[in-house]
């Protein structure tokens, strides 16, 4: 069961609510407490001051019955107030039950509590003894004050209490409920333009500016996210165009020539001919295939491992000597310069295979005779390497897509000469994984007739990782 927020909200107030109107009530049942005790303490004082007047005054027997009558009189019918004259001599005593009271009163002169039988709710009570005087010997006086009133307005003043708290908070969850769906609907605008997305509306992004703030963050979030949703699916298009391009091409070849081939009767060397010309359109489409399972192996954040300490030059020196005939066909040069001394822990085979790539795409966009510089530059924590070769400048607006998949600056995709080098659109975005899979990055700029295309790899025995 999916869990409200409103309903969470309400309940979080609700108990807040609770605790505070506890704590409110606490402390104004103790006050209540206090101030009825102070009360009675003071009432009791008040008739304990004056029934001790009166006895402290009287010694003669003969007048102890006005004493009595005066007590009579101060004593309610009800019995919500009591007095007690203990003492020896039976001509000074007053009250009704003196044997228990005289049992109870053990404790020293002031206040205590005292719980009668037959009685429901007990006495708060003052104790006192009064000096001798005349003939009357020394007396014990209580004065006592039914509690059951005291009592009755605290549970009073309780049940009250509960019954507004329970009430307030129950306002208090009412009043929530209406204060969450006002302040969550924005987030119900944003849910609804939400779930109006689709891939049909790919550049539609959510509106910032009617939200609050807390929920700004979230919606610039998320429209990054559709942002770079839209960009990979764009890019995922783009990319299976590139590919049926690409494939189309020598299955045409392969179809083509095999169906000439099939149209009539031909000699052993015509068919050996047409298989040749096959084969080397298989070599193409192998050659596309692996290149993309490589860089579907790098997209998993496979990184390279086979690693070995080896001289930056040196690999550099090797990679050339490959392309040797090409270079001599062609009257280039490539120059290695930089830090020559350089080392770095790399896995040879993938090292050498990113120089090819740039140096194939240097071969093949510059013009016969041209040089071509390797630069190697030692960097406090990476290593730079830099093919440069002249020709026609790349526009601001290529450089950042130098590296995807199948892209090229000459979307016409045609082939100006036919004895040059061409490839298939995917060397240099192997140069970028082969660069990732180092925990290294890649660089392009072009600048004043000089094409510059290299990547970094980190220097020293840095162990490199790869993060999809």
């Amino acid at each position: 069961m999916k869990r409200s927020i409103t309903v969470r909200l309400v309940a979080m107030f609700a108990l807040a609510a609770l605790l505070i109107f506890s704590l409110i009530g606490s402390a104004l049942y103790g006050v209540l407490q206090r101030e009825l005790a102070h009360h009675q303490q003071d009432e009791l004082n008040t008739r304990f001051l004056d029934t001790q007047y009166m006895i402290g005054h009287n010694g003669d027997p003969s007048r102890w019955s006005r004493v009595q009558a005066k007590l009579d009189t101060l004593t309610p019918a009800d019995g919500s107030i009591r007095y007690w004259v203990l003492g020896d001599d039976p001509r000074f005593q007053y009250g009704k039950g003196l044997a228990e009271i005289d049992q109870l009163d053990r404790k020293p002169n002031g206040m205590r509590t005292m719980q009668l039988r037959g009685r429901e709710y007990p006495l708060h009570a003052m104790a006192g003894t009064i000096p001798p005087f005349m003939e009357r010997p020394a007396v014990r006086l209580i004065v006592a004050v039914d509690a059951a009133p005291y009592l009755h307005t605290l549970h009073a003043f309780l049940l009250a209490l509960i019954g507004l708290s329970l009430v307030g908070v129950l306002l208090v969850m009412l009043l929530d409920y209406w204060i969450a769906q006002v302040g969550l609907r924005p987030l119900k605008h944003l849910s609804s333009e939400a779930q109006a997305l689709g891939p049909r509306n790919l550049s539609q992004r959510l509106k910032i500016s009617p939200l609050p703030a807390e929920l700004s963050d979230l919606t610039i979030a998320f429209n990054g996210a559709l942002e770079r949703m839209e960009g990979a699916y764009n890019q995922l298009e783009a990319f299976n165009a590139d590919v049926a391009h690409e494939l189309r091409t020598p299955l045409a070849n392969l179809i083509g020539e095999t169906q000439v081939a099939l149209s009539r009767q031909r000699t052993a060397p015509r068919f050996e001919e047409v298989l040749q010309s096959n084969l080397e359109e298989l070599e193409r489409l192998r050659s596309i295939i692996n290149d993309m399972l490589f860089l579907a192996r790098a997209d998993q954040g496979k990184a390279a491992t086979s690693l070995v300490h080896a001289s930056i030059a040196q690999q550099i020196n090797k990679t050339v000597e490959f392309f040797e005939f090409v270079l001599d066909d062609s009257k280039m040069t490539v120059n290695v310069d930089g830090d020559i001394s350089a080392e770095a822990s790399i896995e040879t085979s993938l090292f050498r295979r990113a120089m090819s790539n740039l140096l194939h795409n240097a071969i093949q966009h510059s013009k016969p005779g041209a040089g071509i510089v390797v630069n190697i530059t030692q960097q406090p924590t990476a290593i730079q390497i830099a093919v440069s070769n002249p020709g026609q400048p790349i526009p601001e607006t290529h450089l950042p897509r130098l590296f995807d998949r199948f892209y090229r600056v000459d979307t016409a995709r045609n082939d100006r000469d036919p004895n040059q080098l061409h490839g298939h659109g995917l060397g240099l975005a192997i140069v970028k994984a082969i660069a990732k899979m180092h925990g290294g990055s890649v660089f392009a700029k072009s600048v004043a007739g000089l094409t510059t295309i290299g990547f970094s790899i980190p220097a020293g025995d840095h162990v490199p990782f790869h993060i999809n």
